[in-house]
C-alpha cells in the first residue's frame, strides 16, 4: 500500500500522482489534504508516517520544498524519509537507507519529473550490504517511542 499525503502546496500534484498510481494498478490510500486551503503539513506527515509503519507500506508526501514533510515524518519511529528532486537521489535513498517515505518538493517539480522519481524509488531494492544494514540498525538506536 502506498500512502499519500500533502499540504495545500502539494495538493494538486498529489491529486495528479494519485490518479497516475491508481491507473498503474498500485494500491493507494489518500490521507489528505483534500483542497488547496491552507493546512498544517505536520498532521499529514504524521498520518502517512504512522500508516506506513503500522501497515508496512510506503509513504509519499508533498509540500512546497519537501523538507518540512521529511522533518515531521522522521519524528515517527521506524520512518526513514528522504527528500528527492531527481531520480538518482530517490534511488540512492532506497538502495542505501531503505527509505520508506519519499518527500517531494511540489513547488520545484512538474508531474512528469515526479513520476520518474517515484518510478525509480518504487523499483529500487534495498542494497542489503552489511554497511547499510549496520547503519540502519544504528539509526534505530535513536528511536525513543
Amino acid at each position: 500500500m502506498i500512502f499519500l499525503g500533502a499540504d495545500h502546496a502539494g495538493f494538486e500534484l498529489k491529486e495528479e500522482i494519485r490518479k497516475w498510481l491508481q491507473e498503474r494498478g498500485d494500491s493507494v490510500m489518500d490521507m489528505g489534504t483534500d483542497s488547496k486551503e491552507n493546512v498544517d503539513f505536520t498532521e499529514y506527515a504524521k498520518s502517512v508516517a504512522k500508516a506506513t509503519i503500522e501497515q508496512n507500506g510506503k509513504g509519499i508526501l508533498f509540500c512546497s520544498s519537501g523538507q518540512g514533510m521529511a522533518i515531521a515524518a522522521n519524528k515517527v519511529d521506524g520512518i526513514r524519509a528522504a527528500v528527492a528532486w531527481i531520480p538518482e537521489i530517490a534511488e540512492e535513498s532506497k538502495a542505501h537507507s531503505d527509505t520508506n517515505v519519499l518527500c517531494l518538493p511540489a513547488n520545484f517539480l512538474k508531474a512528469d519529473q515526479v513520476k520518474e522519481i517515484i518510478d525509480k524509488w518504487l523499483s529500487t531494492p534495498f542494497a542489503s550490504e552489511p554497511r547499510y544494514i549496520r547503519r540502519i540498525k544504528r539509526m534505530k538506536e535513536f528511536e525513543t517511542n
